[in-house]
């Protein structure tokens, strides 16, 4: 029994080392209207100053706009309507971790480059329903509509 409680102990003292949170990817600079955030399974309202995370979801509703930064300057701005993907970011210059995908499922965005695109332009993309683009540092603004 003993050696039960001491595995059991050791196995809650090492949780907190698994349970890390990935760092932020960046931060919603600018919110209105109907704007909402899917991160796994839970929707949460948007507020400015909110952290974005790789594999976040952003949903604006018929009054919905959001303007994000993110941590290589890269920003995005959604209008009414409008639903992206972060589906990949990493900013990891010294390690040579770069790379920045974006889906934009539905609506309208614009999309400012940032270093990431600088950097190493072939590891910035983004997706719509019909076609994928290569971004070679500069500013592109997308309408996708839903298949």
């Amino acid at each position: 029994m003993k050696m039960q409680v001491c595995v059991v102990a050791l196995l809650l003292a090492a949780v907190p080392a698994f349970a890390q949170e990935q760092p932020a990817a960046g931060q919603i600079k600018i919110a209105s209207g109907s704007v909402v955030i899917v991160r796994g399974t839970s929707t949460i309202p948007a507020q400015v100053g909110q952290p974005v995370y790789e594999a976040d979801t952003l949903r604006t509703g018929d009054d919905g706009k959001v303007g994000i930064t993110l941590k290589d300057d890269t920003r995005l701005s959604l209008g009414p309507n409008s639903e992206v993907r972060l589906d990949r970011f990493a900013f990891a210059p010294a390690e040579g971790r770069l790379g920045f995908v974006l889906k934009v499922v539905k609506g309208v965005a614009a999309y400012v480059s940032g270093q990431i695109a600088k950097i190493a332009p072939d590891a910035v993309r983004l997706e719509t329903p019909s076609a994928i683009v290569g971004v070679r540092g500069t500013t592109v603004i997308l309408h996708a509509q839903e298949k």
